[in-house]
């Protein structure tokens, strides 16, 4: 019996031994595919843009997918804007980045590059009907219209006299070409001549291509094992054609040979102590910051301005007997509240002049002056219900009053009612010009240089993200603190009781 329950209990112990053997097994094996989250900006085709369904397509998008398959890892995209890239590896926030970066030595100073992927250069795009630009020598005194943080726009700068607008994206800057408010654009060839090749761009040409022979390489943050990983992949992806495949693919011809090693290897960026630098940084960066603060400024008072005596005729005429004007105006305060403001500098700024271009109109916005127009709709729209709401508060029997005293509707509102309306309007209106205030930032997407453009423009020259835009948010913090105490102080002014208690006091 004894030994009949040794021989089951051995049995059992096996079997359950096994069981776990073949448990941990399957568990493990997943844990040990490793998936590296890419950076990429989808919006510079063919190499990486999103296709109609919203899925990533591109040469780049297909040469990390069989780098990927060759070595064995899994790869998480992540859309970033161009001029992120960079800052995200620097902070680690992701592990490689695939969006044809250029391989430069500034560059090779702040992060790690792979051997080379792509062999491009430098494209001068202009009008169909531009006699006058027949090369890089041309581009003296002319605007000129690029993307952000790319070589294109370092390019642009060596250009004498010449007027420089960066945009967020490569299709934004040919937008602007196309509404004539630049000469020309300089941007990559292969993307300039794809957009051209496919029908996407009517009315412009390429007049010159190849100014620089340069290459795109995958970037990494310094001292981490993906670059030897993503390096190791992209080798056997060369050698055994499918890199070639995908080449033919997207750019119906043989792939050109590539260097083995990336340019700029071993690159370090050497010099004081972090905490001495990043002040440094800081310091160097405040007389340009300042400069974009003169035209927040200015967009945000000219925006006010209009947007208050916008805002205060709609907000009237929301209160109108007239039923029609009063579903117009309330039309028009949904419209401008429910959808982002963003969208509608787009419409106004890029929108607006092809839509009248394909009319056969000559027409083209200058960027003041969409801004303020954008900035000024879209706050009428906020203020008009602060006015609204303001105008109800007061008691009826003020204007029953007032019209008993033989003035009319129009006196009564002018002399009676607005009056006491706006002193009780002025908190709401001072939290409405500190939303705008930050809310000029956005106007960026159209080239226009305020604060946060110009910290953008001096992050993508020393990729010191944390520094400036800590400097920028010092800015603002300034303007809005300053704003709060002028708007405390006016609501102090406009109010005899609380005036007569600070002069007692």
């Amino acid at each position: 019996m004894a030994k009949f329950s040794f021989i089951r209990w051995l049995r059992l112990s096996l079997v359950v031994s096994f069981s776990c053997l073949l448990l941990a097994g399957c568990g493990v094996n997943p844990s040990t595919v490793k998936t590296l989250r890419v950076a990429t900006e989808p919006a510079f085709p063919p190499f990486e843009f999103q296709g109609k369904g919203g899925e990533l397509q591109g040469f780049s998008i297909d040469l990390m997918n069989a780098i990927a398959s060759s070595t064995n890892f899994k790869v998480d995209f992540q859309s970033l804007p161009f001029d992120g890239i960079i800052p995200a590896l620097q902070g680690k926030t992701v592990d490689a980045a695939i969006s044809s970066i250029t391989i430069t030595e500034e560059r090779a100073k702040t992060i790690s590059f792979s051997r080379p992927y792509f062999k491009a250069g430098l494209a001068i795009a202009i009008r169909t009907d531009n006699q006058n630009i027949t090369g890089f020598d041309s581009l003296k005194n002319k605007k000129i219209a690029v993307q952000i943080g790319t070589t294109g726009a370092a390019k642009a700068k060596s250009i004498p006299g010449v007027q420089i607008r960066s945009f967020d994206s490569a299709p934004l800057a040919l937008q602007e070409l196309l509404n004539g408010n630049v000469d020309a654009v300089i941007n990559d060839a292969p993307v300039t001549l794809y957009a051209i090749n496919t029908g996407n761009l009517q009315g412009i040409k390429v007049v010159q291509q190849l100014l620089t022979e340069e290459f795109y390489g995958i970037a990494t943050a310094k001292d981490t094992p993906n670059l030897a990983l993503i390096n190791d992949g992209l080798d056997r992806v060369l050698e055994n054609g499918t890199y070639s495949q995908i080449y033919q693919k997207w750019f119906k011809a043989e792939p050109p040979s590539l260097p083995v090693k990336s340019p700029f290897e071993n690159q370090t960026s050497a010099g004081a102590p972090q905490i001495f630098t990043s002040i440094g940084v800081i310091l160097q960066a405040f007389p340009t910051l300042l400069q974009g603060v003169l035209v927040t400024l200015q967009l945000t008072i000219l925006s006010v301005v209009f947007g208050l005596i916008g805002g205060s005729l709609i907000g009237i005429v929301r209160l109108s007997r007239i039923a029609p004007v009063r579903w117009v105006a309330r039309a028009y305060v949904d419209f401008f509240r429910g959808t982002p403001l963003l969208v509608q500098i787009f419409m106004i700024y890029f929108g607006l002049p092809a839509i009248l271009q394909e009319l056969g109109f000559t027409f083209t916005f200058d960027r003041l002056v969409a801004g303020v127009i954008a900035l000024s709709l879209n706050s009428a729209a906020y203020i008009a219900e602060v006015v609204r709401a303001g105008i109800q508060s007061i008691e009826t029997g003020q204007a029953e009053a007032a019209q008993s005293l033989g003035l009319s509707s129009v006196q009564t509102m002018i002399y009676v009612i607005f009056p006491q309306a706006f002193r009780r309007m002025i908190p709401p209106l001072g939290n409405e010009f500190i939303s705008l205030l930050k809310d000029t930032s956005l106007v960026s997407v159209i080239g226009f240089e305020e604060l946060v453009r110009k910290g953008q423009l001096i992050v993508a020259d020393n990729y010191r993200a944390f520094e400036v835009y800590a400097g920028v948010a010092v800015v603002y913090l300034c303007l809005t603190l300053l704003s709060s105490q002028a708007f405390s102080r006016l609501e102090v002014w406009m109010n005899p009781v609380k005036r007569q208690r600070k002069y007692n006091t």
